[in-house]
This record gives C-alpha cells, sequence and structure tokens, in this order.
C-alpha cells in the first residue's frame, strides 16, 4: 500500500519525509488557508521540490476549465511525471480524467461517495479513486464498505486505478485500509506518529538498551565528573565539608601515594555523631581503622557494578585506576542510566 502525507504545514512535511519512505504528498486549499497560506502557486512550486509525488486541485465548473488549470499548473514549473491533479467527482470531472490521461498526465478523482463514481473514474482512466473516510463516516455513510468495494471493483475488472484511503481520523483506519486491500493510504502527520507507538514495543526496547549499556557501559562512563577525596591528615570536619560539595554519600580517603585507603561515608558520620558527640568532629582520617574499600576498576562494566550493589546493599562504590580512586559510582548514577529500576 502507497503512503502518503496529507498536509500543508511545511515544517511538518519536512519532518516527515526525512522517513524516507513516504511516497508522496496530497494537500488541499483548505490545508493552506488553515496554516495561513495566501500565495498557492508559490507554495505548490515550493512543495513540488520537497517530496516525490505531488497531489493538488484543479478546479473547474467545466472539464476544459479543470484541463486549463491543471495545464496552468504545470507550466509554473511541474513536472507531469510528479504531479497528480485532484478533481472531485462529477460527469465534468470524468471528462476532464479522460482528456488529461490522454495526455499522460496523472489525475486523482475524489470526494467519491459511491461505487458508480467510483466506477466512471475507473472507466475514464483516474490514476486515484479516492475514498474520504473520516468525513463519509461523520455524515453516516458507510465508508469503510465503499473502499472494500471499490478496491474489489477495480482488481477484477482490472483497471489501473488506485483507491486511496483517504480523510484519516485515527490509527485504527490504518488498520482498516490494509484489511480492506486499499493500493495508498494518505495520513496526517500526528496520526502517521501515532501509527509506531506501543507500550509494549517502548517496554521491550528500553530492556534491551539497558541490558546492552550493562555488558557494554564501562565504569568510568557511568560516574559523574565528582570525585570527592580527602587525606589521611583530614578532619572528619573537612571529610564532611567535601563530601557535601560533591553532593555524594562518601568521600573516598588516600595515603600519601594517592592510593586508596579507605571510606568516610555519611552513615559514618551520623553514627559517630551520635556516640562521640561533637569532639569527633576534629578526628583525622588516619585516627579511624580503616579498611580498605568496595572498589571497582574503571574499565569493569557495570554488570559488574549492579552485582555488588545488590549483593553488598550499598549506595557507592569507589571507581579506581592504579589504585588510585578516579571518582565514584552511586547508585543513582544507573538508575539515570536506566540500567537498573
Amino acid at each position: 500500500m502507497e503512503l502518503y502525507l496529507d498536509s500543508a504545514d511545511l515544517k511538518e512535511i519536512e519532518e516527515a519525509f526525512k522517513l524516507g519512505s513516504i511516497d508522496g504528498l496530497t494537500t488541499t486549499p483548505t490545508f493552506m488557508h488553515r496554516h495561513g497560506i495566501t500565495n498557492i502557486d508559490d507554495t505548490i512550486l515550493k512543495l513540488s521540490k520537497m517530496v516525490p509525488i505531488l497531489q493538488i486541485e484543479a478546479l473547474g465548473e467545466t472539464a476544459e476549465e479543470v484541463v486549463a488549470e491543471a495545464k496552468r499548473l504545470l507550466a509554473l514549473g511541474l513536472d507531469k511525471k510528479k504531479t497528480v491533479f485532484k478533481i472531485p467527482a462529477s460527469l465534468e470531472a470524468v471528462r476532464a480524467c479522460k482528456m488529461l490521461r490522454d495526455e499522460d498526465i496523472m489525475v486523482n478523482i475524489h470526494l467519491v461517495y459511491n461505487l458508480q463514481q467510483a466506477y466512471m473514474a475507473a472507466a475514464a482512466g483516474a490514476t486515484y479513486i479516492c475514498v474520504l473516510v473520516g468525513r463519509m463516516q461523520d455524515q453516516g455513510y458507510d465508508a469503510l464498505q465503499l473502499v472494500g468495494e471499490c478496491v474489489e471493483m477495480v482488481d477484477h475488472y482490472g483497471y489501473d486505478s488506485k483507491v486511496m484511503f483517504s480523510s484519516v481520523r485515527n490509527p485504527e483506519h490504518i488498520k482498516n485500509a490494509l484489511h480492506l486491500g486499499a493500493h495508498t493510504c494518505t495520513i496526517p502527520w500526528r496520526i502517521m506518529k501515532q501509527m509506531n507507538e506501543n507500550k509494549f514495543t517502548e517496554i521491550g526496547t528500553q530492556q534491551f538498551f539497558a541490558h546492552t549499556r550493562q555488558m557494554t557501559m564501562k565504569v568510568r562512563e557511568a560516574i559523574e565528573d565528582k570525585n570527592p577525596t580527602v587525606g589521611l591528615d583530614a578532619t572528619v570536619t573537612e571529610a564532611s565539608i567535601e563530601m557535601t560539595a560533591s553532593g555524594m554519600g562518601a568521600v573516598s580517603i588516600v595515603d600519601d601515594k594517592g592510593d586508596l585507603a579507605g571510606i568516610f561515608t555519611d552513615g559514618d558520620l551520623r553514627r559517630h555523631l551520635n556516640e562521640d558527640g561533637e569532639n569527633f568532629l576534629k578526628k583525622k582520617m588516619r585516627e579511624f581503622k580503616l579498611f580498605q574499600p568496595i572498589s571497582l576498576d574503571g574499565e569493569d562494566t557495570l554488570n559488574k557494578a549492579i552485582e555488588i550493589f545488590k549483593e553488598k546493599q550499598i549506595d557507592n562504590i569507589i571507581a579506581v585506576s592504579d589504585r588510585k580512586p578516579i571518582g565514584m559510582l552511586d547508585i543513582q548514577d544507573l538508575i539515570k542510566l536506566n540500567v537498573i529500576e
């Protein structure tokens, strides 16, 4: 089924055709008026250079007037191999269609409301026969049945015409068009964007990204540009200030060589303040019994970090390179990266 965009909004036309798989554009004077366009001819020329196939109105009271309007528009610089002229169904439209098709100019007979109109359009060689489904349904017509009848008629008799499903109001209409075997469907951009929306697809995609990051992303890539560090002679007050300034819940303690010697956490601060009172704030890091903290090499993957977080039930892991701290990985970092919940 051919896919057309139904629009006159230049910005959304540019955005939509970046997909690279849209066959053409249908537009109307009503659309252009709605978007404040006053110079229709200039806009048509601009659109013709933006899209593979452009379908535009050729209006007239008589077949001769319709043909004259189509040729006037072509004379502006349109390529007849890339332009389709839309004509509302009528007896004069059938005459105009035959006249234009005899000159190999493409025609879309639209505003088709019954099978008889569709048959006359097909017999005249119309390139497209267009049923405005949404509009017809608003007026109480069984538009879906008509689309099905038109497709069956065209396919049964071997006409070259393509049945176009238009006036799309919701994603369900796209499913209708596919089920009915419509040859072409023209869709507003807001509906086209909804066609790929599905909550389960979104969840599955997020899981794939999360698992890929877990297996491939390095710890050094996940840590923020914060490496709160104090020496062995730093007091608890100094360590607390460094920890607070970094926004982290811990600070690395390093020896004179800059190697990791321990860790001081906000939990340690609260616990010792409760036990030892304010005098604790004057203590130096070297006065504590330091244990080698849990750390990860910056080249380790996030998988390893997640295993440690789950096993040890901790909030921070120090990232090191050659025993020297290069940053701190917080459990919140992994949540922000959507690799864990």
